[in-house]
């Protein structure tokens, strides 16, 4: 059926580093299952929510062959998607449903394939596996497959997600400080300039932001590289 291999390369999948990213997810589940399912040549997967957000394959005519099959509007990714049903090919030669794809297919050297879709975190993955041979996959495949799939895919894709979002937080709080201690240096040249107070320093700064309509942090940026550029770079102790 598939390997005990795939269990745990797919759950690795799940474990999230700085370089991980939904794109790493998606090529890690195309090399597993390409290892993993007993006569996988290769795999694609599709990440959608109403339209394609991502694609990833184990071989780039495998990439072809799928934006092939949408262009074409035929096919058993094109079915799996409209269904939300396995779409199993047991030989692209004896295929009469999608005459127009099962000729892509046999130029791209696919002789049998196993599309699914799987619901994850809000979106469907459409799951391809493709074969060099007829009858590399059978209907039994499917369920115990698409089960462990979805299984492990919602783990690995949650905790991405999940990091994702920290590190936008941790991003928009860099740029928080960042934007802080601008607008700290720039009241105080508004205050050494004028001699005026903290607070009416920043009452000045919002004042011409308001009549440029840019942000406080944007002109505070203008006003220190301006000040900079005049006095090589000292600020106002």
């Amino acid at each position: 059926m598939f390997s005990p291999a795939l269990a745990r390369d797919l759950a690795g999948l799940g474990r999230v580093t700085e370089d991980t990213s939904m794109e790493s997810v998606l090529r890690g589940v195309t090399g597993a299952v390409a290892v993993g399912v007993p006569g996988c040549a290769g795999g694609t997967v599709e990440l959608r929510r109403d339209e394609r957000l991502m694609l990833s394959a184990s071989h780039s005519d495998l990439i072809a062959l799928v934006d092939r099959e949408r262009a074409l509007g035929e096919g058993p990714s094109v079915e799996a998607t409209a269904t939300g049903r396995s779409v199993l090919v047991p030989d692209v030669l004896q295929e009469t449903r999608w005459p127009r794809y099962a000729a892509t297919a046999v130029k791209h050297g696919v002789r049998s394939a196993l599309v699914l879709p799987i619901s994850v975190e809000g979106a469907t993955l459409v799951l391809g596996l493709y074969a060099v041979r007829p009858g590399a996959f059978t209907g039994g495949t499917a369920d115990p497959l698409a089960a462990l799939l979805t299984e492990q895919l919602t783990v690995a894709l949650a905790n991405v997600s999940d990091y994702d979002e920290v590190l936008t937080d941790a991003a928009q709080m860099q740029e928080a400080l960042a934007g802080r201690a601008v607008i700290d240096q720039a009241k105080g040249i508004i205050m050494h300039a004028s001699g005026c107070s903290a607070e009416a320093a920043f009452d000045e700064l919002r004042r011409l932001s308001q009549h440029h309509q840019v942000k406080v942090a944007d002109l505070a940026r203008l006003l220190v590289s301006e000040h900079q550029a005049k006095h090589g770079g000292a600020l106002p102790s």
